[in-house]
């Protein structure tokens, strides 16, 4: 199989990689194609491909890496492709950063999927993603795209309008979730049913059944135990049990709202800022033309593990919370899904799994075409969403207010109306004035020539 990254000079494209190396079955992914249009990121990225190709063949001489290639060319990228995995980050981390400080100078909350800041980035993406599903649709109708471009849920909903149910959505966060909660209730998580259902970075696991029981119930009841896991400690026990169950950690922003806007203003920098800094030391490293074998992917590590202990660190900061636990730090979250995706559409290996995908009849309270994150049955007629109990009044109020918010984005990225675009920021929970939303806009309008289309 021949599968194409989008967004190849991407961070986050060897955890997709090291999953492949990992992979022996037959009908493997034999070719991985790199298309980004920054060339000196796909070169230090091929570099730290090349060192872990190396490194897993000198562990285990029978491993088959799979060749890589890189291109600037989109059409070339796309040809011949069996999967499209879209990682994509339109205005690059300095867009991001701008994201956030632009909201938070209005003291609201500029995170890159939640709040001013994900509908500003959904602003700039949308135009750009759209575009791509044409692109895939004229150059390879029939591969399958795994999108993991943030926001995911809303950038996914926009390509399903040229692909269709060809394309399917992906987050790490419910997987993470699940796997904390099941290892702490002394279950493997491979094991455990989740029902999990909500919008991307808006979820909620309502229950956790072990051999056919449901095992949440006692979780909630341990003090001690829920505030033993991430989750448990950035919503504190008595929170969870009010609701019942357990929150993605996005709704922190939601819940705490106040805190973690407060946190955030007075940090020393953004994530955003702190991420952008980092990467540029990263790029520079892993890309100096002469650097030793195996130099790249070292870098990498050292940087990723500091991305992932310094994850949310506001947030904690504002819940109080300690440092994040060594278990919370491992991987096994996206690249692990997007694999168990392919290989079930790919060979008709049924999977269940959580994903974004269009919604049909699941949620009465959303429409058909609404993409919804919850739990889906795959196999090689793509992803099936599983019946799911209806959500509680509290949830279904932040839904539906969320999801009237991306169809607002999406109408500005297709009409190009300054008041399509201010109505999806004032519609926000979290933006809580129309004067706000203007200043918003124009804000964002004046330093992100991504949003010129607007008027």
């Amino acid at each position: 199989m021949r599968l194409t990254i989008l967004g190849g000079g991407g961070f986050r494209v060897p955890l997709v990689y090291g999953a492949l190396l990992g992979d022996r079955a037959e009908g493997r992914v034999s070719h991985v194609t790199l298309y980004d249009e920054d060339p000196a990121r796909l070169t230090a990225m091929a570099r730290v491909l090349r060192d872990q190709a190396s490194a897993a063949s000198a562990a285990d001489p029978a491993v088959e890496a799979p060749a890589v290639t890189v291109t600037g060319d989109l059409d070339e990228a796309l040809r011949g492709a069996d999967f499209v995995f879209s990682a994509i980050r339109v205005g690059g981390l300095e867009g991001r950063a701008t994201d956030e400080r632009i909201a938070l100078a209005e003291g609201v909350l500029g995170q890159e999927t939640v709040g001013a800041g994900g509908i500003a980035y959904g602003l700039r993406t949308v135009p750009v993603a759209r575009e791509i599903a044409r692109r895939i649709a004229r150059t390879a109708p029939e591969a399958w795209v795994i999108n993991f471009t943030n926001p995911a849920g809303l950038v996914a909903e926009a390509m399903a309008e040229e692909l269709g149910e060809r394309v399917i959505g992906i987050c790490d966060s419910p997987v993470g979730l699940g796997r904390r909660i099941a290892r702490l209730l002394g279950a493997r998580p491979q094991e455990a049913w989740i029902d999990y259902v909500g919008l991307n970075h808006l979820g909620w696991v309502r229950g956790l059944r072990i051999g056919g029981r449901d095992e949440l119930p006692r979780l909630l009841a341990d003090t001690e135990a829920l505030e033993s896991f991430e989750e448990g400690r950035l919503f504190g026990a008595e929170w969870l049990r009010s609701l019942g169950a357990i929150p993605n950690e996005y709704l922190h922003y939601y819940y705490f709202n106040r805190d973690t806007v407060r946190a955030y203003q007075e940090a020393k920098q953004t994530r955003g800022a702190f991420l952008r800094d980092q990467q540029r030391g990263f790029y520079a490293e892993a890309g100096r033309a002469g650097a030793p074998a195996g130099a790249a992917l070292a870098a990498w590590d050292r940087t990723r593990a500091e991305r992932e202990a310094t994850y949310m660190a506001e947030n904690r900061e504002a819940a109080g919370a300690p440092e994040r636990e060594e278990s919370d730090l491992e991987s096994g979250g996206y690249e692990k899904v997007a694999l168990a995706l392919m290989r079930a559409i790919a060979r008709d290996e049924r999977a269940t799994l959580i994903l974004n995908v269009r919604n049909r009849s699941t949620l009465s309270v959303l429409d058909a075409e609404a993409v919804i994150e919850v739990p889906c049955l795959v196999d090689a007629n793509g992803a099936h969403p599983l019946g799911v109990a209806q959500l509680p009044l509290h949830a279904v109020g932040l839904v539906t207010a969320v999801k009237a918010v991306e169809r607002e984005v999406l109408a500005a990225a297709a009409s190009g109306a300054r008041a399509d675009a201010v109505k999806a920021f004032a519609l926000h929970p979290l933006v809580d004035s129309v004067g706000v939303a203007r200043r918003l806009l124009d804000g964002y309008a004046a330093e992100h020539p991504g949003l010129a289309y607007l008027r």
